[in-house]
């Protein structure tokens, strides 16, 4: 695994020259892996991490697992891939070992617009067998970070008079 790539997935966004510096290469080097990491598809872009309880305006993420029919000479991919270019999907898994084929994350406005994706959308689309969809009510972690204030602290118990 390249080093650039290793700074990358630690987290934290470093400006080349911060990557210089660490690596003890020189920008141009920095420039040209950054470019190789693009070009073979390796890394996509940058992606904050949000807290979603911190930020103004209601949204709903759910979780869909979808059973789906394999198709001779694709089996998953090419229904995955459609499913996958809609605009509520945020993310499209290949699963094994459960009782559903893909694992779908979506947001919507609101639970009627995920509701309605799912029925009116998803579930209409030949070869979809079966949905199950689970609501996300609190996420305490995303993509490494705590998401807990520091007066959250689940190990210091609580006191009662």
């Amino acid at each position: 695994m390249s080093k650039v790539l290793e700074l990358l997935l630690d987290g934290e966004r470093l400006n080349t020259q911060q990557m210089s510096e660490i690596l003890n290469l020189s920008e141009d080097a920095i420039d040209a892996e950054l470019k190789r990491l693009k070009e073979e598809n390796i890394f996509l872009g940058w992606r904050p991490v949000f807290n979603p309880e911190a930020i103004e305006g209601e949204s709903v993420r759910a979780v869909i697992e979808v059973k789906i029919t394999p198709e001779r000479e694709g089996g998953f991919n090419r229904l995955a891939v459609r499913l996958s270019k809609f605009d509520e999907v945020e993310s499209c898994h290949l699963m094994s070992g459960g009782a559903y084929d893909l694992l779908i994350f979506i947001s919507g406005a609101n639970m009627r617009s995920v509701a309605t994706f799912v029925s009116e959308k998803l579930a209409t689309i030949d070869g979809v067998v079966s949905t199950a969809t689970h609501f996300l009510l609190r996420t305490y972690k995303e993509q490494g970070h705590l998401l807990l204030r520091s007066e959250e602290n689940p190990d210091k118990p609580t006191i009662s008079a």
